[in-house]
């Protein structure tokens, strides 16, 4: 019997120092300090994008608004860091609760147990939290340009908070996390490198269905409404450009070779939209505009996130140019239909990400298909890669709409959504904030 007990204990100790000996291990993985170092610059870069965001934003509404406008971005800032460091990094990268809907980790709660982690790749985990934590924020300061000019601001605030934890979090999970199930879909999941399903679908999604709930701006579209500053506007481009490759190349959470082919796809992409643009501008309408060059900047930069990982050069200009032109007619229809997307954000980014979400398919690098069958285990087409995205494509579209529609009605019918008319009229700056972005009085 006393044999049989110290059998029992010396097992129980050698699991125990086990335990403590696996997570020892895990805690003091090597630190890449390349990876680890271009990680922190992604996240500077992405973080870069929201300021870049405001500025396009803001110069392309009325003056009376710019204010309002840009404090949409930066609220988001506060608001989604806060909620992300509480639940969102929890809900997005914990393991499947609720039959999956989104995920949950104790330990990812207030991020307070992983102090110590070393992921895989090398990089602290609070690294990469907080590179995931910059497409939390600027996801829902995309949907605000949707509705500018005319939302109240304590209704935003609750409008985004909401939508990030019932949107955005398990978009995020479904699409990145490893049991989530678009990841598993397939021979090697749902393709989105960066954000094109997660972000711009599902952005330029609820932006077109809370605009139409919400209405059209006062006077649209007989009344004059001409951006007050294209300069700052196009500033706002260029540092959005910037920010794009942390955006794009920092998903590959490393510092190498996948990192160098997306920094090629998105400045590709990026500068061929713009071109194809500037041509169907000049073509249309007899003159190139700085807006029409952000424009196709943007449209091009939005199609080749979802595949700037999995596309060669030549398969970025291609999504960047077919991109310029469904965006450009987007718009354009959007003009005849009358529906009042102020800053075009469905035009640009529900229809830029959806165009490279689904065609991305057919520039995929041989290896990647090659890899792909081999985790099938069965020869793996282009056709089958298709009808994955269409899938997730479809997903997305159809979850981020119905649940962006019962939020708007929500906080519309409670705290107010909608800007009252007397509110309008006087302007989103003096109204809600008490300020004037230029100090000077302007009603237009």
């Amino acid at each position: 019997m006393r044999k049989r007990k110290t059998f029992v204990s010396l097992a129980t100790f050698v699991a125990v120092m086990s335990v403590h000996l696996t997570a020892l291990a895990e805690q003091t993985k090597p630190v890449d300090s390349g990876a680890t170092s271009w990680m922190l610059t992604s996240t500077a870069l992405v973080l870069l994008m929201i300021p870049g965001l405001a500025m396009f934003y803001g110069g392309l509404v009325r003056t009376k608004n710019v204010m309002g406008t840009m404090m949409h971005s930066f609220a988001a800032m506060g608001i989604m860091s806060v909620l992300w460091v509480i639940c969102g990094y929890a809900m997005s990268f914990g393991s499947n609760i609720l039959g999956g809907w989104f995920g949950w980790n104790p330990d990812y709660f207030m991020l307070a147990g992983i102090d110590e982690t070393i992921m895989d790749a090398g990089v602290p985990e609070y690294v990469f939290a907080m590179f995931q934590g910059k497409f939390a924020i600027i996801t829902p300061a995309l949907i605000a340009g949707a509705f500018a000019e005319r939302v109240a601001f304590k209704g935003y605030c609750l409008f985004i908070a909401l939508w990030g934890t019932l949107v955005y979090n398990p978009l995020c999970h479904w699409v990145w996390a490893e049991d989530g199930f678009l990841f598993n879909m397939g021979a090697a999941g749902a393709i989105d490198f960066a954000g094109g399903t997660v972000v711009h679908i599902s952005a330029g999604v609820s932006g077109l269905i809370a605009a139409i709930i919400l209405g059209a701006r006062r006077g649209h579209p007989e009344a004059s409404m001409q951006p007050n500053n294209l300069v700052m506007t196009m500033m706002g481009a260029g540092l959005l450009w910037v920010g794009w490759f942390g955006f794009n190349a920092g998903s590959s959470i490393t510092s190498g070779l996948s990192t160098a082919q997306a920094l090629t796809a998105t400045q590709a992409a990026a500068a061929s939209g713009a071109l194809i643009w500037l041509i169907l501008e000049g073509w249309h309408q007899g003159k190139a505009t700085g807006l029409g060059f952000a424009s196709g900047i943007l449209a091009g930069l939005v199609a080749v996130t979802p595949a700037a990982g999995v596309v060669k050069p030549g398969g970025a200009l291609a999504l960047g140019a077919l991109a310029a032109v469904i965006c450009y007619l987007g718009i354009s229809v959007k003009n005849r239909l009358g529906y009042d997307d102020t800053l075009d954000v469905f035009g640009i980014h529900g229809l830029g990400g959806i165009v490279g979400a689904i065609f991305l398919t057919f520039f995929i690098r041989d290896s990647w298909m090659a890899e792909a069958a081999a985790a099938a285990g069965r020869s793996w087409s282009v056709t089958d890669q298709l009808m994955v995205q269409l899938s997730a494509v479809g997903i997305a579209i159809v979850y981020a709409g119905i649940v962006t529609a019962g939020i708007v009605f929500l906080v519309d019918k409670t705290v107010g959504l909608r800007a009252s008319d007397d509110e309008e009229m006087s302007g989103l700056d003096p109204s809600y904030h008490g300020e004037r972005g230029y100090g000077m009085l302007n009603a237009g």
